[in-house]
């Protein structure tokens, strides 16, 4: 097992909390991540028809089996199974005693919520960074390569080649779960939207554009895009809402929580295709925003980001919230600097004033260096921050 930053937030959770939640996306290694740190606890995987036919029926005799805990997998399939499970950690006292998984956010973190207030903390897991791989024979000093295999961990666990893992994963998983929770008949159509996706992202979200190109309804595109951010496939960036005096835009971006599945939906599948793609810019974009992301979420903090755009296409691609100042972050794939680089930061910093801090680029090169107050971070020094 290739150790998980965020393995110290999860001890930390467990001892504070008799029931701790972790998320993410099928196949991000949360079951792993769970029987490492509780190796002596039962494990029940409620995909199991057996095992949650027996929670469903009997919950009380189910979790009566369970005398100091347990992880429980996949808990979304037996949501009514939480309410029994809020009385046996109120009659136990003791902290850490149940660890649920679930790969689907839809649903599952409100009812969570609703039946265990105040009893169960939350870890959302996702694929690897890029620090969690760079000690491992995993990692990659290429940055296409790197883009292009993603972080998945059964691709670096098992040696697989992305796109043979990748293929199997969009089918098994993305068209069977998501179809599933959607409803959706028409595969052809749901299969061209979530491609029509990767190709906006890091781009302006335009729901409208999105289903006429697909040939759905306004209010379909909108559906299928939260189910997609419920299942961990994308996010939104929404734009920093103070105006600095100038007309923004009030569109949110978007982005694939995952590169390597971003680039086999694009077509992409070898680095030298990449490495001459016309969106390769917004794939690096997306790396970085999302590596962002996964690093505070391994962290345990919610990450307070979005993004600055006026009327007239001056940009910041990232904003991150710290107390009451902001760091703004540019982002350039290309590996050398130039001074078009620092445009949109340079037009940004006068606006913001005091607000601005740790003003940062990053870029697909690999040396740190200060430039006119700006730090510059290759793509290989994201833990810097």
């Amino acid at each position: 097992m290739i150790p998980r930053d965020a393995e110290p937030t999860l001890r930390a959770l467990l001892r504070g909390f008799p029931v701790v939640t972790v998320t993410g996306p099928r196949q991000s290694g949360k079951t792993t991540l769970a029987r490492a740190v509780l190796p002596d606890r039962p494990y029940l995987s409620l995909e199991e028809p057996d095992t949650r036919r027996l929670a469903a029926d009997d919950p009380r005799a189910f979790l009566a089996r369970l005398p100091d805990g347990a992880i429980l997998d996949e808990v979304q399939r037996t949501p009514e199974l939480l309410s029994y499970l809020q009385t046996r950690v109120d009659e136990d006292g003791r902290m850490g005693l149940f660890l649920l998984t679930g790969s689907q956010q839809f649903g599952l973190m409100s009812r969570v919520t609703q039946s265990l207030a105040g009893r169960s903390a939350f870890l959302e897991l996702l694929p690897f960074v890029q620090g969690e791989l760079q000690h491992t024979s995993a990692a990659s000093q290429d940055l296409d390569r790197a883009l292009l295999t993603g972080g998945y961990p059964p691709i670096h666990d098992r040696g697989l080649a992305p796109g043979v893992w990748l293929s199997a994963y969009v089918s098994a998983y993305l068209e069977r779960d998501v179809r599933q929770l959607l409803n959706v008949q028409d595969l052809d159509a749901f299969q061209r939207f979530v491609r029509l996706c990767a190709g906006r992202s890091g781009q302006l979200l335009n729901h409208a554009a999105l289903a006429s190109e697909c040939g759905i309804s306004h209010n379909t595109a909108k559906a299928w895009i939260s189910v997609l951010e419920a299942s961990y496939i994308l996010f939104q960036l929404r734009p920093h809402h103070a105006n600095f005096n100038k007309r923004l835009v009030k569109s949110p971006k978007l982005y694939f929580y995952d590169t390597g599945l971003l680039c086999w939906l694009l077509g992409i599948r070898e680095p030298d295709q990449l490495a001459v793609h016309p969106l390769r810019g917004a794939v690096f974009e997306t790396f970085v925003v999302a590596e962002l992301v996964k690093r505070r979420l391994n962290a345990g903090e919610r990450p307070v980001l979005s993004f600055w755009r006026d009327s007239n296409g001056n940009e910041v691609d990232l904003l991150e919230e710290q107390g009451l100042r902001l760091m703004p972050v540019e982002i350039k794939s290309g590996q050398t600097l130039n001074r078009d680089f620092f445009k949109g930061l340079e037009r940004w910093l006068p606006l913001a004033g005091d607000r601005a801090a740790a003003p940062t680029l990053v870029y697909g090169g690999t040396a740190a260096q200060e430039r006119q107050g700006v730090r510059v971070l290759g793509w290989t020094a994201l833990d810097r921050l």
